[in-house]
């Protein structure tokens, strides 16, 4: 079902349609296989940078696309109504690309940031380590200063397109204390890392998940991106973005399960009447559709007001624990209004359910954004 879409200008409703068509020809008809055999679409994202839709969001300088951000989570819904996995590895490229664009020198954005932004190089988010999730500020992955760089030594964990990514915004400490973490743009292979077997996930199979091992790797002075203990701050401003990013996903997620069960409540009849017109299946669709709607006006407040310049951070975390909360609701539901078929792999919406359950998680568990949520109100 198209979505009835409030957008700010001819232009962003032309780059919709264009999005809607790339998806449908690029992503739904090969989502299934990829995720049932758990194999990665190779060239995909060359495919997506070469239609400018990697960076929109992104200065026009540097190849981006201008576009508000309201725009850009509209894009990524779009894509992971066709298939969540490169929805989601889409928006982690976006945030990958963000400590670059927001703290680089004019040097480094010239260097790296066209190429990224074109897709010609795919990029991956490394904060996250075994034993230090939502506390960032736990890092021990350790950057060495030395007459040539940086040497790299630890164990990051939980990185989208681990192992198949050109380059990584990488997290280590380079002092103690919270004020001891600093953030590198680290290229995809390099002598002294390696990384683990992608991790056995319940859903987004088709998009490898794994952890890195720094052994002695060394990086280039000039891999270093802002100032020397600035990491957490550049770690967080991000993280606002890729809340919204993973909002957005969420909601793509949420409509397809949304239309799977409303088709299928059109075809399938019981006792001589459509199931959809048995007020009992009925109200449980507008539900689902309620949700959705509501998913979709929350992150688009909070995109709004990012676009306008004003404080947002607890409306992208708002917009996160909204949006994913919906999707793992309707996409539950939608298991039901499909009954015995919904159980089984014949038809999407199990596997979409499987899907929307990491949503939960990443970028700050839901938990987390309530912490978030409550510590602003108490200000």
């Amino acid at each position: 079902m198209a979505v009835d879409r409030l957008l700010p200008t001819p232009e962003a409703a032309e780059l919709l349609a264009l999005t809607r068509e790339i998806a449908d020809r690029e992503l739904a008809p090969r989502a299934a296989g990829h995720e049932e055999a758990g194999t990665y679409p190779e060239g995909l994202f060359a495919t997506l940078g070469r239609a400018g839709l990697l960076g929109l969001a992104y200065p026009e300088e540097y190849g981006g696309g201008g576009q508000p951000y309201e725009v850009w989570l509209q894009v990524l819904e779009e894509l992971a109504a066709r298939w969540a996995a490169v929805a989601v590895a889409t928006s982690v490229h976006a945030l990958a690309c963000h400590p670059l664009n927001a703290f680089g020198t004019p040097a480094q954005k010239e260097r790296w940031l066209p190429r990224m932004l074109a897709g010609e190089m795919v990029g991956g988010y490394s904060l996250s380590e075994p034993q230090a999730g939502s506390d960032a500020a736990a890092l021990a992955c350790k950057a060495e200063r030395t007459p040539d760089g940086y040497r790299i030594t630890g164990t990051k964990a939980w990185i989208t397109h681990g192992g198949k990514a050109d380059f990584y915004a990488l997290f280590a400490r380079t002092a103690p204390g919270s004020r001891g973490i600093s953030c590198f743009l680290a290229p995809g292979a390099v002598e002294g890392l390696s990384f683990g077997a992608p991790e056995r996930k319940m859903g987004l199979q088709g998009i490898p998940t794994a952890a890195a091992y720094w052994d002695g790797a060394l990086l280039e002075a000039d891999r270093l991106l802002g100032e020397e203990g600035q990491g957490l701050q550049i770690a967080f401003s991000a993280l606002d973005n890729g809340r919204l990013g993973i909002a957005a996903c969420a909601t793509g997620l949420a409509q397809a399960a949304l239309d799977a069960a409303v088709d299928y409540a059109r075809e399938r009849t019981t006792f001589g009447r459509r199931i959809i017109d048995h007020q009992g299946l009925g109200f449980l669709l507008a539900d689902m559709a309620a949700a959705v709607d509501s998913a979709r006006a929350t992150y688009l407040d909070a995109a709004r007001r990012r676009d306008a310049g004003r404080p947002f951070s607890r409306h992208a975390s708002v917009a996160k624990l909204v949006a994913t909360d919906a999707a793992m609701k309707v996409t539950t539901d939608a298991v039901q209004v499909l009954g015995g078929y919904g159980y089984t792999r014949d038809f999407p919406v199990e596997r979409y359910m499987r899907e929307a359950k990491v949503m939960q998680i990443f970028e700050g568990t839901n938990q987390i954004q309530r912490l978030v949520i409550s510590r602003s109100l108490a200000g």
